[in-house]
């Protein structure tokens, strides 16, 4: 049995379509990743899997328990952690923990054992009689994390969980995130941060203006654009070149004379070929307005065909490196001329 299961999802708001016919099968134990560009319908579909907003047509199963027919039932299976961090600020973290566990029918007994075991599992066990407002963001998003999982459901939807964090405790909490899914919770992620899908989820769907574009494992969609990519400095801005190994990358080189970086090719990649757009999160965490201009940002794309034995290449619009040069992890990069 599939823990999420999802069949011709459709949400509109007033004129706009937010979510057109989506479906999708979450298996169990599988840490799902949603992507997709501003407003592209990710934050609508949690809501609506999790009770908050209404659906127009289709069907949502969570655990097999359709979420408008056996709502109660459905709420049980899940548990909780939002963009917004909506912890009671003035209570301890025991204290929020505990109007968690008795929202959700547990004995004091149960929640007692269950605050110690989560506390020491996200690493939080002194700060039990802590104030929540005296604890950093990293430290709010663990105790969210941990609240969550209070009453032991089997799935867990995390809705950017790592959102205004730096990059050192953005990790941590991936690292925390992978145990939960070894222990055998099914998550569903949505995320701005491609890197932390591409690191953590076994399965990733692109969104795009309420549909579903792709869906396969990140492997699968950075290997089919290519293995190695070059971004170049042209007039126009910057141009990715997509090759099938690293000896057609250096042969494109010879013959081009820009200032060029090589790196490995990653998820953003994949991303940006199906959709000519790049996630955006403001100063505030907040989703910002949809893809730049072509002068500005992300672009739309081209695919053109070449020599040497490389894929395609994507025109993004860049006035500088931009991006291209945070390979995320994925791979090296080395810059140099014609020639090098």
């Amino acid at each position: 049995m599939a823990s999420i299961s999802i069949e011709n999802l459709t949400k509109t708001y007033r004129k706009v379509r937010a979510l057109d016919q989506v479906s999708l099968t979450v298996r169990q134990g599988e840490l799902f990743a949603y992507l997709g560009p501003n407003g592209a319908g990710k934050t609508t579909t949690i809501r609506i899997l999790t009770g908050m907003t209404r659906f127009d047509t289709g069907e949502c199963r969570i655990n097999g328990f359709d979420i408008q027919k056996d709502e109660a039932r459905a709420k049980e299976q899940y548990g909780l952690v939002s963009q917004v961090v909506n912890l009671d600020q003035e209570l301890t973290v025991k204290e929020n923990l505990l109007i968690h566990g008795l929202m959700y029918g547990m004995t004091l007994s149960a929640i007692n054992c269950k605050t110690r075991e989560l506390l020491e599992y996200v690493e939080m066990s002194d700060r039990l009689k802590d104030p929540v407002r005296t604890l950093s963001g990293g430290l709010k998003r663990r105790l969210m994390i941990a609240r969550a999982l209070l009453h032991e459901p089997s799935i867990l939807f995390m809705d950017e969980p790592t959102v205004g964090l730096d990059a050192a405790i953005r990790r941590r909490i991936w690292a925390l995130i992978r145990k939960i899914q070894a222990a055998g919770t099914t998550i569903f992620l949505t995320t701005h941060y491609i890197e932390e899908a591409e690191f953590l989820a076994g399965r990733v769907a692109f969104l795009d203006k309420g549909r579903i574009v792709t869906l396969d494992t990140p492997a699968s969609l950075m290997e089919a654009i290519g293995a190695w990519a070059i971004d170049c400095l042209t007039p126009s801005g910057m141009e990715t070149v997509y090759f099938r190994d690293r000896k057609a990358a250096e042969a494109f080189n010879h013959d081009n004379s820009q200032q060029y970086t090589l790196r490995r090719v990653n998820l953003e990649d994949a991303f940006l070929a199906v959709t000519g757009k790049k996630p955006q999160t403001g100063p505030d965490g907040t989703e910002g307005h949809g893809h730049a201009s072509a002068h500005g940002g992300h672009g739309g794309h081209s695919h053109a065909s070449g020599s040497h034995g490389h894929s395609q290449s994507t025109s993004h619009g860049h006035t500088s490196h931009g991006h291209s040069h945070g390979s995320h992890g994925s791979g090296h990069t080395q810059q140099g001329t014609r020639g090098h």
